[in-house]
């Protein structure tokens, strides 16, 4: 099986509300459904999860066939996906291909390649006891507490607390975060605007 060289880097990002984005090359790595449908929910890492999962196979297909892919999928979802960096964490191609020389016989026939090829993988397990409560995150960034995101929301401090418990905000309550942000923003133009003619009329 022919092997695709390359020095390219995946990349991936996780937003401060749990959208997730991976590119491969700089260019959004293909989800691939179509050939791998085991995800719901786009990609993930960090975790053992069908978003792991599907995110493996996008990355082994970058450099295999389909087959060879859906084989190795869930040795290389706990090899790798699932001790990457919850939030940003970058891959690079030889990485990959390296990881596929250890524990496949893809390129027993392949020419050795000049460049050297590291001889193990950089990446550090990942502590799961240390992964961040996203609501805490959100109180943090927002510099505010839970009470007062509940008083923002409109929703009881109960809710907020079930949240933080369960470590996950459901669609709904992000899209609220996100206009409270926006709104934010704009009335901070708003009032830096009205500074500004207020000294106007000042001088």
């Amino acid at each position: 099986m022919s092997i695709i060289r390359s020095n390219h880097v995946f990349k991936g990002h996780k937003a401060l509300l749990g959208n997730r984005y991976v590119t491969y090359g700089e260019v959004e790595l293909p989800v691939r459904y179509e050939e791998f449908p085991k995800s719901n929910n786009g990609f993930d890492w960090g975790v053992n999860s069908s978003g792991s999962q599907q995110l493996a196979f996008s990355i082994l297909r970058q450099f295999s066939d389909s087959e060879f892919s859906k084989e190795y999928t869930m040795q290389f979802s706990n090899d790798i996906v699932a001790f990457l960096n919850s939030r940003d964490w970058v891959l690079s191609a030889l990485e990959v291909q390296e990881w596929m020389k250890k524990n496949t016989s893809i390129n027993e026939n392949e020419p050795k390649e000049d460049k050297k090829i590291p001889t193990q993988l950089t990446l550090k397990p990942k502590n799961k006891k240390n992964k961040k409560n996203v609501v805490k995150t959100v109180c943090k960034e927002l510099s505010i507490t839970q009470k007062e995101l509940a008083r923002i929301l409109e929703v009881p401090e109960g809710t907020i607390s079930s949240w933080a418990v369960k470590n996950e905000i459901p669609r709904l309550g992000k899209k609220a975060i996100e206009f409270y942000i926006l709104n934010a923003k704009n009335q901070q133009v708003v009032d830096s605007y009205k500074n500004f003619i207020t000294l106007l009329n000042a001088s």
